[in-house]
């Protein structure tokens, strides 16, 4: 199938876009989950706080967090919040903030005066132990009261020690009833600098375990209660922020869909383009094969391959740039992002992988072979179709109406038989993958519980591990299916190129030498030891043929059925090149002359006349297409077929249907012969082409062609003696081999086979 991509390459531009398109909507696709993850974990969750670094903070609140902060943090907080109050605030900035942060109006508050993600980060982690310390001990006074938390701080975490009796002086002298942030900063004004390290490093020891996600959403409760305190609308909040990211979410969904259709327009655009490269290289090359080449794949093979074969290996390419170009991006994509959300899960994925490739391959070992054979039962079945309608009238004659019939359905049969099994297969993996499917969906919620359970995990987090689960495993599903479609592709393409690498026996040499002028009928043609095999045959079919015709000379060719005469005259057009000897066309060999050349100097009409859909002038004007009516008349009467022709309705437009069905025998032999007269050729070539005509018309076309064509040379091949004994010069040929020459007086004379042809057809009196 590689041998054939070298069609694509005027559609590189093409498939580059594809590529672009299908890596952004891949990152659109593979981004959507974690969006809807944002939207749940932080704007249901969390009223649409982000983060633990509030926007806005109390300066009650601010200082009671800077007691847990160190003083190079305290230095970082500074230099990004902002102290707005009433006397420092311009108008304009205090008139801003107090709108939304109608607490403004009775106490100072700091702002958030940064958006840069990096000091953002780094705040975060800073804020996040102060305010879940500042969180801590609220909800330790709740549980233990005042006296309580004073007995915990004092021991600096460790309860086995004793308050020491400096510290037990202090808390003798602090008002129970007094705040207990106020509280613990006279307590920490009073206590060493080492055991307030020490009281650091301990809240710094206790968060480490905790997941900075996990962090962030112990947070959002104390930032949404300082939100509330600051005057903040939180539902509007919490609104605004999933609307933002869902609006977010729908227009990397619009920009996927977009991406897709693009990659579907372009996908059908490239492959169907390709395929009519392909099928158009395809015809070409056939085009230029010999009668043996033709002989060696057969018609109707050849048929499928420029039609089926052609459009299997097109509808693949098609697939591929659709979905086998994204499925290894969606599918690695996936696996990295499920294992940034949920590492602790990360083992289902590999679970999952093994299952997949397993039933792939065993599916793939299966249905390939019944692909291989595919192309086989439709070529066989169009070689049947083929044979019954062009010999429908010999089965009918025969009476085998009925054994073409289950020649047919048994050919029709196996095909049937084919296609049942690779769709029974095709039905059973489906539901085994919507099986694993739904059974990994099962499995991710059930041990996502037990981590959401434990505090370990968020929701958000488990639904977008399930869903990129599903990407992964539908990716999974669209290279099966591609595994599957492919061995047929590649089945079909290698039928393909079994075509393109059959070289032409025939070919035009490479210094090929120009015919003269020779209109002006001095054309000779002449045979030298000509010696010519069929491809395969044990003994050749023409041996030692020499003769020399002229034009203005008439040379017949008799003999029995399979002496070799219509083998002869196909050697002339080269549509088979003998193995020895030469056939010269004014002393040049023919091998030298291009076959355009060569076959304009010639009038072929074949033995089986063969006409193309089209009206009649279409047909005669085949040879020659700027001839004009007057030239289509002229040859039409010479060969007897303006009789008939007058009688139809529309005269010389009157349509042929295809093989000129619509009309005698007879009608088709003049035309085709009327069809080499308007080329107006050199030589003319007829092939048994009088047989089926009656003896009348045979002696008045034979009489109209001595008359009207003088000057061109005849090679004529005839049964009947009528038809050859006025020639200039008869070849009788006998085992392909000539067993006389002359004219007919001669001939009668010295050459007892064609006495014996003429006795079989005339009497003695006939013949005197």
């Amino acid at each position: 199938m590689l041998k054939l991509l070298k069609y694509l390459k005027p559609f590189t531009l093409m498939v580059v876009f594809i590529l672009i398109f299908a890596f952004f909507q891949a990152m659109a696709d593979l981004n959507l989950p974690n969006i809807m993850s944002d939207i749940i974990n932080y704007g249901i969750q969390k009223n649409g706080i982000v983060n633990s670094v509030p926007d806005a903070l109390r300066k009650t609140e601010y200082e009671k967090l800077s007691l847990f902060l160190t003083d190079d943090n305290k230095k970082i907080i500074d230099a990004n919040y902002l102290l707005v109050d009433k006397d420092s605030a311009s108008k304009e900035d205090y008139d801003k903030y107090v709108k939304t942060y109608s607490v403004l109006e009775n106490e100072p508050i700091y702002v958030l005066n940064t958006a840069d993600k990096d000091i953002i980060n780094t705040l975060d982690s800073i804020m996040s132990k102060a305010i879940m310390s500042v969180s801590g001990i609220n909800k330790m006074v709740e549980e233990k009261g005042v006296q309580g938390v004073l007995q915990s701080f004092s021991q600096q975490g460790d309860q086995s020690q004793a308050p020491s009796p400096q510290m037990q002086a202090i808390m003798g002298q602090i008002d129970p009833n007094a705040d207990i942030f106020t509280i613990i900063s006279q307590l920490m004004k009073a206590m060493p600098s080492d055991q307030i390290e020490k009281m650091r490093d301990t809240i710094d020891d206790q968060m480490k375990g905790v997941p900075e996600s996990l962090l962030s959403q112990a947070t959002a409760p104390y930032i949404t209660e300082e939100y509330k305190a600051l005057g903040m609308d939180m539902n509007k909040y919490q609104q605004d922020y999933i609307l933002k990211r869902g609006g977010f979410m729908l227009l990397i969904a619009v920009g996927s869909m977009c991406c897709t259709i693009l990659i579907s327009f372009l996908s059908s655009q490239t492959a169907m383009a390709f395929g009519r490269d392909v099928g158009r290289a395809l015809f070409s090359h056939v085009e230029t094969f010999s009668l043996g080449e033709f002989d060696k794949i057969g018609t109707a093979s050849l048929i499928t391959r420029n039609t089926n074969d052609v459009t299997q290996v097109q509808n693949v390419l098609m697939m591929i740039f659709r979905m086998m170009i994204t499925a290894p991006m969606m599918a690695v994509g996936g696996i990295i992002m499920a294992v940034a959300k949920a590492r602790s899960l990360s083992w289902l994925i590999i679970v999952v992988i093994i299952v997949l490739l397993a039933v792939i391959i065993t599916f793939a070992t299966i249905a390939i072979p019944y692909f291989k054979k595919m192309q086989g039962f439709i070529d066989k079945i169009n070689l049947i179709v083929r044979e019954k309608l062009i010999g429908i009238r010999v089965i009918r004659a025969f009476n085998r109406d009925e054994y073409e019939s289950d020649r047919f359905d048994k050919a029709n049969t196996d095909l049937f038989k084919n296609a049942v099994r690779i769709n029974r297969i095709m039905a059973i993996i489906m539901p085994i993958m919507m099986l694993i499917m739904n059974g990994t969906s099962l499995s991710i919620l059930w041990f996502s519980a037990h981590k959401i359970n434990d505090g370990t995990m968020q929701i958000g987090d488990m639904i977008a591990f399930t869903q990129y689960m599903m990407q992964i495993m539908m990716s999974f599903m669209m290279l099966t299916m591609m595994f599957i479609m492919v061995p047929r592709a590649q089945v079909s393409a290698t039928r393909i190129n079994e075509v393109f690498n059959i070289k032409p026996e025939i070919k035009d040499a490479d210094n090929v030498m120009t015919l003269p002028d020779t209109k002006n009928g001095n054309v000779t043609l002449e045979f030298k030891d000509v010696v010519f095999s069929y491809p395969g045959a044990e003994n050749p079919a023409l041996k030692n043929i020499s003769f020399k015709s002229k034009s203005g000379e008439t040379t017949a060719i008799i003999g029995s059925t399979g002496s070799g005469k219509s083998t002869l005259v196909n050697l002339i057009p080269r549509f088979y090149d003998i193995q020895s000897g030469s056939i010269e066309i004014d002393g040049i060999n023919i091998k030298n002359i291009t076959q355009e050349d060569l076959r304009c100097e010639i009038g072929f009409v074949p033995q089986k006349a063969t006409l193309f859909s089209g009206t009649i002038t279409e047909n005669l004007q085949y040879g020659k297409q700027d001839a004009t009516i007057d030239e289509v008349s002229k040859a039409s009467e010479i060969a007897q077929a303006m009789d008939f022709i007058k009688e139809k309705e529309e005269g010389f437009d009157t349509f042929i249907s295809q093989g000129g069905t619509n009309i005698s025998g007879g009608q088709k032999q003049r035309l085709s012969i009327a069809r080499a007269l308007v080329r107006r050729p050199d030589i003319y070539i007829f092939d048994d082409s009088f047989s089926a005509l009656d003896f009348k018309t045979d002696a008045k076309l034979r009489a109209a062609l001595k008359d009207q064509v003088k000057d061109a040379m005849l090679i004529i091949v005839a049964q009947r003696v009528s038809t050859v004994m006025d020639a200039d010069r008869i070849i009788v040929l006998e085992g392909g081999e000539m067993v006389g020459m002359g004219t007919h007086k001669e001939l009668l004379e010295n050459c007892p086979t064609y006495k014996e042809i003429v006795l079989s057809q005339l009497s003695e009196e006939e013949i005197a």
